[in-house]
């Protein structure tokens, strides 16, 4: 039967996480890139694919039962000499920390530990113990104030990443309907193994009755990268014949040399190769975007007044004629 390597943190909110990753590049953190900042609350631990549904159930539990918190972070301290590990402490909080993780750490989620449990967040592990000492001096003013507000069940992937299954607000479980049939309403950034399951039986169902058949959803992202370092990104889904540009981001530093012309291009003919016959997006009116899209063929399909904050935006599309792919104008 396929197992799961899993665990259960709390990660960090920006911008604290942003500057957590920093100190973690400074020192030379092995994990950097794979493992998000953090503070575990379970180690990895395998279970069976069959028990996901009762280990989810475990987290909303265990969140359901707490109130969001703060903790104070910092200043760094370290295993040693029993582990050679960079860490910054949890003065402030700690009991609520233990409390949630108590909660959390029952089967499925459970298992045998090397170390009593620390509440602590990892900068590096195994690194070089001078280099750990000087971190030590170098770091002794740091601290900072994180407000716990989530748990997150993580799953490692490809590679030893890690990347959040699912997520469970602390007290974020509202029961309406009381007096007739209770329902639980559970606000999270996104949805969890089951509710995404759902969905995709839910779409399968309506695609049937009213397209005739099951219509199939993809995602993409795409990368630009110039010397190792990301300067942009496009975002984009496809369903029924139409594809829907996300998100289209380029580093200020290197627009206007034609890094948003590839990846508008590359989303273009991901499109037709999926047999998309319609492209769509939506953009601020009137800015330099609206121009730069019009520029490369797109038209106006809508008007979208106070679409976000306050701001007009218009829906752009760009119909794809059969065999043609995506290009730079």
């Amino acid at each position: 039967m396929p197992r799961l390597r899993l665990g259960v943190a709390v990660l960090l909110p920006p911008p604290v996480a942003e500057e957590v990753d920093g100190l973690r590049r400074a020192v030379g953190d092995p994990s950097l890139g794979r493992i998000p900042a953090h503070l575990t609350l379970v180690p990895p631990v395998n279970i069976r694919e069959a028990q996901l549904p009762h280990a989810l159930a475990g987290l909303r539990g265990a969140a359901a039962s707490a109130r969001p918190f703060t903790i104070g972070l910092g200043p760094p301290a370290t295993f040693l000499p029993d582990n050679p590990v960079l860490y910054l402490a949890v003065p402030v909080g700690a009991a609520r920390v233990h409390t949630l993780r108590d909660a959390v750490f029952r089967a499925p989620l459970a298992r045998d530990l090397t170390w009593p449990f620390v509440p602590h967040v990892t900068l590096a592990d195994g690194i070089d113990p001078a280099r750990l000492e000087a971190a030590l001096t170098a770091l002794a003013d740091y601290g900072a104030d994180v407000g716990v507000e989530a748990v997150h069940l993580l799953q490692e992937g490809p590679g030893r990443v890690w990347t959040p299954l699912a997520e469970a607000r602390l007290g974020g479980v509202g029961v309406v309907g009381r007096g007739g049939l209770p329902l639980e309403l559970a606000v999270t950034a996104g949805p969890d193994p089951e509710a995404a399951a759902f969905a995709r039986r839910q779409w399968a169902g309506e695609d049937g009755a009213q397209l005739g058949g099951p219509v199939e959803r993809e995602e993409v992202t795409i990368t630009a990268r110039r010397e190792g370092e990301v300067v942009g990104v496009a975002t984009a889904t496809v369903r029924g014949g139409r594809a829907h540009l996300s998100e289209l981001l380029v580093a200020e530093a290197v627009r206007g040399q034609g890094v948003g012309g590839h990846l508008l291009a590359a989303f273009e003919s991901w499109a037709a190769e999926r047999g998309a016959a319609r492209l769509s997006l939506r953009t601020r009116a009137g800015g330099a975007a609206e121009t730069f899209y019009r520029t490369r063929g797109w038209v106006e399909e809508a008007r979208l007044p106070r679409w976000m904050a306050g701001q007009e935006y218009v829906q752009l599309r760009r119909d794809i004629a059969p065999g043609e792919e995506g290009g730079v104008s």
